[in-house]
């Protein structure tokens, strides 16, 4: 859930199959005067171009900042809330908020559903988040899922990014049903690898989306679908208990069978990896390491995720540097495993964060504030749906639409 746009200009391509045209998904495309430096407009955290992430990463940093105890800058709240279209929808960015949201608009499921777990965290923006949270229920897809660009196929990190954020906004993901009948979790568990999945280290873990019927493990999509599966958002309190991750047992709740792929997954290298465009050998994958550390922790699986989190405390800080929504996504791996955000690797991640945007009114001048148990909502042990034998198999695509939103910064 932090930004690599080269991969969603790749997903939104050879994926979604869709009219939108690609320069509106892709993060590539050249600015239209080299020497013209990115604009950025007043209360924005960041200093690089927008276009494709200035809601995701403002909405990452306001809520990475609430969970230490931050008061942010009022002007940075009100262009976040500022974004909203007057229907509730969010764009990627918008650069002149006086025009009218309409038919050109390049919706963003993504960046909506990152706004509204920012906004409930702040609090007093209850009419913006039921805005937002009714526009995401209009553009559910059939199949009960949802696409980052809305009309088009239902994949499982935009799904998954939707189920969080109605968990956090108070809704009931089970009951939020689309117009055939199908509700927000009916429209993930398809893209789960299954008991007969094979090889069968994979089974447990989501696929981003099938290509010809098959599907593909892939690290990003199981994080998120374990975050939804909690009906948990990525603001995630530090678990009162603490277990090792375990593989897939068949019958098993579906939440619990991706924690136990992550936790294999990172067993490896002691983090994640991927192989990027133009790559012939997979590299450390920082942000998708970061999304596991944050699923774990949720799922009441610290110790599955303390090699992780190390490695990330000494390799994480060129991958962090300037970027909102990287240190936002640290911070928050640090508050779901009890780990001090201000002393991070030697980091101070607080500060450099906060140095971003604009000055925040205020801290909590004290210790960084560690919740050692769990919240009274919807926790680890809400676990939804049981996976069968047979009830996904077989292998798909890894390419994933929040690597798009969370990872521009590298």
């Amino acid at each position: 859930m932090t930004v690599r746009r080269s991969a969603a200009a790749l997903a939104a391509s050879a994926v979604l199959c869709v009219g939108a045209a690609p320069a509106a998904l892709a993060d590539t495309a050249p600015p239209a005067s080299p020497s013209a430096p990115p604009v950025i407009p007043s209360g924005l955290y960041g200093k690089s171009d927008p276009t494709y992430d200035g809601v995701w990463r403002q909405s990452f940093a306001l809520l990475a900042q609430h969970t230490v105890g931050v008061k942010p800058a009022p002007q940075a709240v009100d262009w976040l809330v500022g974004q909203s279209c007057a229907n509730g929808a969010f764009a990627s960015f918008r650069a002149d908020t006086a025009a009218a949201c309409d038919d050109k608009t390049m919706y963003d499921t993504n960046a909506a559903a990152a706004a509204v777990q920012a906004l409930k965290a702040l609090g007093g923006q209850d009419a913006a988040v039921a805005k937002t949270v009714g526009w995401l229920k209009s553009v559910q897809n059939e199949d009960g899922g949802w696409a980052y660009v809305p009309g088009s196929p239902s994949e499982a990190n935009s799904t998954a990014l939707v189920i969080s954020a109605l968990a956090v906004a108070g809704e009931k993901p089970a009951e939020v049903r689309s117009k055939a009948g199908k509700s927000a979790y009916e429209g993930l568990f398809p893209f789960q690898l299954g008991c007969a999945a094979e090889p069968a280290a994979d089974r447990g873990a989501f696929a981003y989306q099938p290509v010809d019927g098959k599907l593909l493990a892939n690290p990003d999509a199981t994080a998120a679908a374990t975050l939804a599966g909690l009906g948990r958002g990525a603001a995630v309190p530090r678990s009162a208990t603490d277990t090792p991750a375990a593989p897939l047992v068949c019958p098993a709740a579906a939440a619990q069978g991706a924690a136990g792929y992550l936790a294999e997954a990172l067993k490896k290298d002691g983090h994640l990896t991927a192989l990027t465009p133009g790559a012939d050998q997979p590299t450390a994958d920082t942000g998708n390491t970061a999304d596991a550390v944050i699923a774990l922790a949720a799922a009441g699986h610290e110790q599955s995720a303390a090699g992780a989190l190390e490695w990330l405390k000494s390799n994480s800080a060129a991958w962090a540097k300037d970027s909102p929504a990287a240190l936002g996504t640290l911070i928050l791996a640090a508050h779901a495993t009890g780990t001090d955000p201000k002393s991070f690797g030697g980091a101070d991640l607080v500060a450099q964060l906060n140095a971003t945007g604009p000055a925040p009114m205020g801290a909590d001048t004290g210790a960084t504030k560690v919740d050692s148990g769990k919240d009274g909502d919807s926790g680890g042990d809400n676990l939804w749906w049981i996976i069968g034998a047979g009830a996904a198999a077989g292998m798909g695509i890894g390419i994933l639409l929040s690597g798009r939103r969370k990872k521009n910064q590298l």
